[in-house]
C-alpha cells in the first residue's frame, strides 16, 4: 500500500521501553477517504526487523455498496511483498500473469526480484454490496544475492501454514521456524512471521530470533513493566526469553529473524545500491516494465517530489 502515500517513512511517536524492550512505536492514522492505513516501518528510530523493511495495518474499514480498494498497477524491485487479511478480500494481479483471490488467513508472497509490477484491486461482485477489509501488508528486504532473482509469485492457503497451541494460545507460524513447527512458505533468509490470539490474562513466552518485533492488531498486552497498548509496536532489545501477558484480549503479530543489512528504500523500490533504484524509476518512467494482464490501461506514475 506505499502508493498511497509519497512517503515511506511515516511519522510515529517513537518512547523508550523497559528493558526488555528498546522502543515503542505507535503509528498515526492516515484517512484515505473512508480507508485508514496505520505505517509503523520504516520510521528513522527503525529502519527494519531483521528482513522485515515495511508494515502497513489497513483498515479495518467499511465500504458501502461500489466503493472498495482500488490500487492500479505499480512496480516493485528488490522485495517480497506479504499480504495477509484479517477480514474482507482482494484480487492480486500481476505482470507474470497470476491472478489471485486473497481471504483471510492466506499468505500472498510476490518476489519482486529485479522487477515486477502488480495491482490490489477488489472484484466487482464483491463491491455491489456492502464490505469490510482488514488486514496487514508486509515488505521483505531480499538477501543481496537474491534482490535481483528472477520475480516470482507464491500463494498458500489459510490450511497450508501450521497452527499450534501454546500454554493455551492460539498461535500460527505463517513464516519461519517456532514453537516446534515450520510454515511451507518460501524464504529467502532467516525470516519470522507469527500470529497470535490471546485471552486476557494470559502468558506467551516468544520464541528467539536474532531481531524481534509485536504489533498489537487489536487488544492490549504488557511487557514486563511496559503496556503496549493497540496499534503499538514494540522492538525488542534482545530476541530470546520474553513473555508477554495479555491485558485485555490480544490479537498479536510477530515480525522478526536475521538482518539482510543496509537497504535503500524510495518508493515501491528497496536495493543494496542506489544505482538498482534509479535505474527502476528510469525504466518505470520510460514504460519499460511489463503490463499486468487484463489490467494494462491504468497505472500509477513516478511520483515528482
Amino acid at each position: 500500500m506505499s502508493n498511497l502515500s509519497k512517503s515511506l517513512e511515516h511519522e510515529c511517536t517513537v518512547a523508550s521501553g523497559c528493558s526488555a524492550l528498546k522502543l515503542v512505536l505507535t503509528p498515526k492514522d492516515k484517512d484515505l477517504g473512508g480507508f485508514k492505513v496505520r505505517r509503523t516501518l520504516p520510521v528513522r528510530a527503525c529502519r527494519s526487523v531483521g528482513p522485515w523493511v515495511f508494515f502497513d495495518h489497513m483498515g479495518p474499514a467499511h465500504f458501502d455498496a461500489g466503493q472498495g480498494i482500488d490500487v492500479r498497477p505499480h512496480p516493485h524491485i528488490g522485495l517480497a511483498t506479504v499480504t495477509y487479511l484479517f477480514e474482507g478480500e482482494m484480487l492480486h494481479r500481476d505482470s507474470l500473469g497470476s491472478e489471485q483471490t486473497i481471504v483471510p488467513g492466506d499468505i500472498n508472497l510476490m518476489v519482486a526480484g529485479r522487477g515486477i509490477v502488480h495491482s490490489e484491486r477488489q472484484r466487482e461482485e464483491i463491491k455491489t454490496a456492502p464490505q469490510d477489509i482488514h488486514g496487514l501488508q508486509l515488505w521483505l528486504a531480499l538477501p543481496t544475492q537474491d534482490e535481483m532473482c528472477d520475480p516470482a509469485f507464491y500463494h498458500y492457503a489459510s490450511g497450508d501454514t501450521p497452527s499450534v497451541t501454546v500454554n493455551g494460545v492460539p498461535v500460527r507460524v505463517l513464516i519461519g521456524t517456532a514453537y516446534g513447527v515450520a510454515s511451507p512458505v518460501k524464504t529467502f533468509s532467516e525470516t519470522l512471521y507469527i500470529e497470535a490470539r490471546m485471552q486476557a490474562g494470559q502468558t506467551l513466552e516468544l520464541p528467539t530470533t536474532d531481531e524481534l518485533a509485536l504489533y498489537v492488531v487489536t487488544g492490549r498486552l504488557s511487557v514486563l513493566d511496559t503496556v503496549l497498548e493497540q496499534h503499538n509496536m514494540g522492538i525488542f532489545a534482545n530476541g530470546s526469553g520474553i513473555s508477554v501477558k495479555a491485558e485485555a484480549d490480544t490479537t498479536l503479530a510477530l515480525i522478526g529473524g536475521a538482518s539482510v543489512g543496509k537497504r535503500y528504500m524510495d518508493w515501491n523500490f528497496v536495493a543494496s545500491d542506489k544505482s538498482l533504484i534509479e535505474k527502476a524509476k528510469q525504466d518505470w518512467k520510460a514504460g519499460q516494465f511489463p503490463k499486468v494482464p487484463n489490467d494494462e490501461v491504468e497505472f500509477i506514475p513516478l511520483p515528482e517530489w
